[in-house]
């Protein structure tokens, strides 16, 4: 197929031999499938900010930090070279985030670099070397589902205890291969500890998983494992071996509404009375 303009400069470096075809189109990449050497791997041409469709991206970008603090300033404000790094940025967070969390233990196609807004990563295939499918090409059995799902909340608590929450997960963000279920797309990822958000993109990560497999085994539906996982986490007592149930009691007591009136009355009386001993002193300092 002719050669996309973004990926001939790779071609003229000679880290792409061929452009063999267009595997996906999404809201915020191009995903190619290309020869390099005797390999067959993807290569994700990342759409520009105008052109890319992502929503809310800065609900995602909050709470990165550039190491460089001239970059960190121009993004700030900005400014042509601040877009032009904070894009950079937003490409790079993909491949820092693939290279740790397979560190981590978690199933993510393996990086091989981004040039120029190009990441080449692994190919993931199925038993016949044929491009894996997404997740929600998928249906399976309630074993299978029972088995896929807990796969996946165990590579979401990964991605926890390495401070990252996926934010955008979902069964169109999933390939399945021979042996499971594999992470993708993670331009978005957020950091867990530094991202208001995070809490809340965990618990929707978790509950599309869980919707998507729950059509195969209802039983999943209504467990809590975002909610679980988050606790622990906030406790830092979250660990990669510890062992969710899925289960997870909220706060159901009510406030006890008089006793808080009570205290603040009781506070109110108080503060009266320190004011008037103060008002009394300084009558007596008075002179007569």
């Amino acid at each position: 197929m002719k050669i996309p303009k973004r990926i001939q400069p790779l071609v003229d470096d000679g880290l792409v031999d061929e452009v063999i075809c267009q595997l996906m189109s999404g809201k915020e990449a191009t995903v190619y499938m290309v020869r390099c050497g005797d390999e067959i791997v993807c290569a994700k041409v990342y759409k520009e900010a105008n052109k890319r469709s992502f929503k809310k991206a800065a609900q995602y970008q909050e709470g990165r930090k550039s190491r460089n603090s001239r970059r960190a300033r121009a993004m700030e404000k900005g400014s042509k070279f601040g877009r032009a790094q904070q894009e950079e940025a937003w490409q790079n967070a993909e491949v820092d985030a693939l290279y740790l969390l397979a560190d981590a233990g978690v199933r993510v196609p393996q990086p091989y670099g981004c040039y120029d807004g190009v990441l080449l990563m692994e190919l993931i295939t199925d038993d016949d070397g044929d491009v894996a499918p997404r997740l929600n090409d998928v249906s399976m059995t309630a074993e299978q589902a029972r088995e896929d799902h807990e796969d996946v909340m165990i590579y979401v608590l990964r991605m926890l205890c390495a401070g990252v929450v996926h934010g955008d997960l979902s069964e169109f963000n999933v390939l399945v291969d021979a042996y499971g279920p594999v992470i993708i797309d993670l331009p978005q990822a957020v950091d867990a500890a530094a991202n208001n958000n995070a809490k809340a993109m965990l618990i929707r990560d978790v509950e599309n998983m869980t919707n998507y497999y729950g059509q195969f085994a209802p039983e999943l539906l209504g467990s809590k494992y975002a909610e679980e996982m988050w606790a622990l986490y906030e406790k830092s007592e979250l660990t990669p071996e510890s062992e969710l149930t899925g289960y997870f009691a909220e706060a159901t007591d009510n406030a006890n509404v008089d006793s808080v009136l009570e205290e603040i009355k009781a506070a109110f009386a108080e503060e009266e009375a320190r004011l008037e001993r103060i008002k009394e002193a300084n009558q007596l300092e008075q002179p007569l």
